[in-house]
């Protein structure tokens, strides 16, 4: 009789510790969820997808309903080459990013087309191999010399400071962009945007 207590109260004790066992996997599981891209981001100060989105947007728009580049693209639509964006900021900030969002938003708009600097080399390797390789069929290979140049250049920077004391931190970011014509050099449009985002020391902490 002593020998089944005891075998119960073993039995009990194993149960109580797969339980907590089973209920502490559960309270450190992971749940993943989507949330809305297009949501504010408040995570941090720093530069975030809101204010990607914010600049490209801006920009985008101020460019298509500018007035010369309206003439430009009238009867048209030229050439342009994107510089990615010079990032002159202390963060590290994918500016590649900003630079596809504003392309792929004047390509939407049917008033530009594009010239993809960022694969020249991988372009030349495809040619040199179409035209001196003996697998390729010479009446099908592409000839060189035959790409389109870029007539005009967008080309931008983005900048910031920063300034903070024990109770705030203050970051104030400066966006600005440039259609240039690669012909004569001159700047035919020009604009720019502002962030300023605050970070206050609260009563629980930052």
């Amino acid at each position: 009789m002593i020998t089944s207590n005891k075998f119960k109260t073993a039995s009990t004790y194993a149960l109580v510790g797969l339980s907590a066992l089973v209920l502490s996997g559960c309270a450190n599981k992971a749940v993943v969820s989507y949330g809305d891209a297009q949501a504010v981001e408040t995570t941090d100060i720093n530069f975030g997808s809101t204010d990607l989105q914010k600049v490209a947007s801006q920009m985008t728009d101020s460019l298509l309903s500018s007035s010369v580049v309206g003439t430009m693209t009238a009867n048209k639509r030229p050439v342009v080459f994107v510089e990615r964006i010079k990032n002159k900021t202390s963060e590290h900030i994918d500016t590649e990013s900003i630079t596809d969002s504003i392309s792929t938003q004047m390509l939407r708009s049917g008033k530009f087309r594009f010239v993809d600097m960022t694969r020249v080399e991988s372009v030349r390797e495809q040619l040199t191999f179409q035209n001196e390789d003996a697998l390729v069929n010479p009446a099908t290979a592409v000839a060189f010399g035959k790409q389109i140049g870029a007539q005009y250049m967008l080309y931008g920077n983005l900048s910031s400071i920063v300034k903070s004391n024990a109770d705030k931190s203050d970051v104030y970011y400066k966006f600005t962009m440039r259609l240039m014509d690669m012909e004569s050099g001159l700047v035919e449009w020009a604009d720019e945007t502002e962030i300023r985002k605050t970070k206050e020391k609260s009563t629980f902490g930052w």
